[in-house]
């Protein structure tokens, strides 16, 4: 057990209201951020359990103004609110959708054009299957589309480890040396302005309220949506948000098998075990695949195996918060890693749907790739995963590991150990009921991995990596896609630099 002291947040009170400068004399509308259970919810008795739907991380107090729709909150949709429409979200309490950003940079924008606050909604376009290519007005437990009253909760956090030790463990109890409040604020990764996430029948209510300008074509919602206006008003929001932060003990759990000829050589696996609801998906499919390839692992050393380096396993704590549990290890042993480390195994929402995904860097590609052959496509036992892989039409095939998606981005960026992230599914359509109540073990069998096989190719290609990595003499590394992409990058920048002279 590897215990860090960190400080981590929770909802004490929160609010919203509705009301509009065309009807002052009517009530205000209190939304009741709840979401609701279904008829014959297995977990219907313990769902009071759930944290309530909050931001992580979300600045308290009060925020007052009128709505500002901005479609999903990037700098661009903000520079077209400008130009096109001659809208400043000055003052202003804006409505974005989840989507194409990270939500922690949807409050960071709005913070940046000058909004008092922040309401983040799931479009049921985008999560509801009212594309008019599925759904059609049926939701989970019938079909896997996130219902009316889904809430994506998440950490609106920009960056990774515990807020208040940026670069040191928080570890030695907690009494380590911190930042301040007021410090932690200075580093500019928590949010200045207070936000909450709402669902998209919330989200639609405010939507029929607001008026001004028709927003474009590509910023309505479905087809029977209500038309989507950018305001400023009629409608004016009043969100009030308190929240608590305590210093809080996190546990990673580690398991070692130790090399027989390379102790001081590691290959890592990782996994996060905390979820803000139930969790099937995410983290809880790469939990599983994490277990399976342990007792794998176990019955080859019962058979007399022992590796040629040590493996470790890694299950991680706070993971949603903004990677703490690996990232706190990871500061903790940054030498021993830098020095040691073969390579990360990264597996989180290891299985949300159909068909296989990898992120990695260059040197593991042709690694992954050959594990794909020798394993059986789970959803077409007469072929590899490979040759389903390969006639997905997926271009390129591997992708890279940016941004701070999982817990393989301390390794990466703060020690460069190469790396991977593999998955079944991955894109939103696939799995629409992320981060809410509604990612259970029920919408996994139905619509996740019915047959459970992707759980076990994920663990198949997880494991056989791992086991090149431990076993083989000389590390099965291949330079030669390292060597083109850099190749590639080179020449993008030098005729990038060529033309913009």
């Amino acid at each position: 057990m590897a215990s860090y002291h960190v400080l981590l947040s929770y909802p004490l009170s929160r609010s919203l209201t509705l009301t509009t400068t065309t009807a002052p004399q009517e009530p205000p509308f209190s939304f009741s951020l709840k979401q609701e259970t279904y008829e014959g919810d297995p977990y219907a008795a313990v769902s009071g359990e759930v944290v309530p739907t909050f931001h992580a991380y979300a600045k308290s107090g009060t925020a007052v103004g009128p709505v500002v729709y901005v479609n999903y909150g990037t700098v661009e949709d903000y520079l077209t609110l400008r130009e096109n429409m001659g809208v400043n979200a000055s003052g202003c309490v804006v409505l974005a959708r989840y989507g194409k950003i990270y939500r922690g940079d949807i409050v960071k924008n709005a913070y940046d054009e000058g909004a008092v606050g922040v309401v983040v909604y799931s479009d049921r376009k985008d999560y509801g299957g009212g594309s008019g290519d599925g759904g059609g007005g049926r939701w989970f437990p019938d079909e896997k589309w996130l219902p009316p009253s889904g809430v994506q909760v998440g950490s609106v956090y920009q960056g990774t480890g515990d807020p208040t030790t940026p670069g040191w463990a928080s570890s030695g109890g907690g009494e380590c040396e911190r930042l301040t409040k007021e410090e932690v604020e200075k580093e500019g990764d928590v949010p200045l302005i207070p936000s909450l996430p709402v669902s998209g029948a919330d989200g639609e209510k405010i939507l029929r309220s607001i008026g001004g300008a028709v927003a474009e074509h590509d910023w309505q919602g479905s087809k029977d949506a209500p038309t989507y206006r950018v305001g400023p008003g009629p409608a004016i929001l009043n969100l009030t948000f308190k929240g608590q932060e305590n210093i809080a003990t996190i546990q990673n759990v580690i398991g070692v098998i130790e090399g027989a000829e390379e102790p001081d050589r590691y290959v890592i696996l990782g996994n996060h075990r905390d979820a803000w609801t139930f969790g099937a998906v995410d983290p809880n499919s790469g939990t599983a695949a994490l277990l399976e390839v342990a007792q794998r692992f176990g019955k080859l050393q019962k058979q007399g195996w022992k590796p040629r380096r040590t493996i470790i396993l890694c299950n991680w704590d706070a993971e949603e918060y903004g990677l703490i549990g690996s990232t706190e290890w990871v500061e903790e042993n940054r030498e021993l890693l830098a020095s040691r480390a073969v390579a990360y195994l990264n597996a989180d929402s290891a299985v949300g749907g159909a068909g296989f995904n990898a992120m990695a860097t260059p040197q593991l590609d042709e690694l992954i790739k050959k594990a794909t052959q020798q394993v059986t496509d789970p959803d077409n036992s007469s072929q590899s995963l490979y040759e389903a892989w390969t006639s997905s039409g997926t271009s390129p095939l591997i992708g890279r590991l940016g941004g701070g998606g999982s817990d393989y981005a301390p390794f990466v960026q703060h020690v460069g150990i190469p790396s991977t992230d593999i998955a079944f599914g991955g894109d939103i359509t696939e799995y629409p009921v992320y981060h809410s109540p509604y990612d259970d073990f029920i919408w996994m069998q139905k619509f996740g991995d019915p047959m459970f096989h992707r759980h076990v190719a994920v663990a198949s290609v997880w494991g056989l990596v791992a086991l090149w990595l431990a076993d083989e003499e000389f590390l099965p590394f291949d330079y030669q896609s390292y060597a083109k992409e850099l190749k590639m990058c080179y020449l993008l920048f030098t005729h990038t630099h060529t033309v913009c002279h």
